[in-house]
C-alpha cells in the first residue's frame, strides 16, 4: 500500500489513508500498528491478535457492513451484537466514510466477544463516548456500544456533548441533562448515589435544532437511557420512525 495521509491515531496505532498498489489502486483505511522494542522479546502483543483475529472472523462471515467492504453504522453493529462482539470504542474517528458515503466501522483494538461472566475491562470506550455503567465501573454489555452511537448522532448536529477532562467530570457532564433515580443507580458500582450530582430534572429535548424524531432517537429513552436495559439496541434503532421516514435507511 501507498501511505497517502494519517487520518487518526488511537491507543495501538496510527490509521491512514492508503492507496492499493497494482492494478486495482483501491482507496483503503491501512492501521499501522506500534510495537515497541522489547516485542521481539515478548513476541507479537496481544492486542494485536485479538484485534486482527476479530477482523478475520468477521471478514469469514463475509456480511457487507464492516470495515472492508460497505456498511451503515447500525447494521455493523447490530451484526457484530448479535454475534457477541462489543466494540467498545465507537468514535468519529473509527467510522470511515468512504468518497460513495459509505460508512465502515473500524478499529477493532479494543473489541471482545462477549461471553457469561466474562472479566470485563474497565477504562475502555474513548472518555467522551463512554457510557455511564463504564464511568461507574458497573458490569456493561452491548449497550455500551449505543450510548456511543447517541454521542456520536448528537455530533453530527452540533459538537461533542459530553466533553469531560476526568471520568468524574465526564459524569457530571451527563448529569445535567438529568440525573438518574437512586433505584436505576447500578448496585455494583463502588461509587455511591447522590444527589448532589446534578438535577433530577430530565430533558426531554437535548438539541434544539433537531426535528422531533432525532430528538427522541437521541433522547433519554432511546440511546441515551441511564440503564444499559433499558437503551435502544441496533436493531430495534434500524425500526425507529427516524430511519423509517428516509426509505434509503430501510431494512
Amino acid at each position: 500500500y501507498e501511505l497517502l495521509a494519517e487520518v487518526g491515531e488511537g491507543c495501538y496505532g496510527k490509521v491512514y489513508k492508503a492507496r492499493e498498489v497494482g492494478e486495482r489502486q483501491r482507496l483503503l483505511a491501512v492501521k499501522k500498528f506500534n510495537i515497541r522494542g522489547e516485542a521481539s522479546q515478548s513476541g507479537i502483543p496481544a492486542f494485536m491478535i485479538r484485534e486482527v483475529a476479530l477482523l478475520r472472523k468477521m471478514e469469514d462471515f463475509n456480511h457487507p457492513n464492516v470495515v472492508d467492504v460497505m456498511l451503515q453504522l447500525l447494521r455493523g453493529l447490530d451484526f457484530l451484537h448479535t454475534n457477541l462482539v462489543l466494540h467498545r470504542d465507537l468514535k468519529p474517528e473509527n467510522i470511515l466514510v468512504s468518497n460513495c458515503g459509505e460508512v465502515k466501522i473500524a478499529d477493532f483494538g479494543l473489541a471482545r466477544i462477549h461471553t457469561f461472566n466474562m472479566a470485563l475491562t474497565p477504562g475502555v470506550v474513548t472518555l467522551w463516548y463512554r457510557a455511564p455503567e463504564v464511568l461507574l465501573n458497573s458490569v456493561y454489555m452491548s449497550s455500551v456500544d449505543m450510548w456511543s452511537v447517541g454521542c456520536i448522532f448528537a455530533e453530527l448536529f452540533l459538537l461533542p456533548l459530553f466533553q469531560g477532562c476526568t471520568e468524574v467530570q465526564q459524569l457530571q457532564k451527563i448529569f445535567v441533562i438529568g440525573l438518574p433515580s437512586e433505584t436505576d443507580w447500578p448496585a455494583d458500582t463502588p461509587i455511591s448515589y447522590s444527589p448532589s450530582w446534578g438535577s433530577k430534572r430530565s430533558h426531554t429535548k437535548l438539541l434544539p435544532n433537531l426535528e422531533p424524531d432525532e430528538n427522541d432517537l437521541l433522547s433519554l429513552q432511546q440511546c441515551l437511557a441511564f440503564r444499559p436495559s433499558g437503551r435502544i439496541s441496533a436493531i430495534k434503532a434500524l425500526s425507529h420512525p427516524f430511519f423509517v421516514k428516509h426509505s434509503r435507511f430501510q431494512l
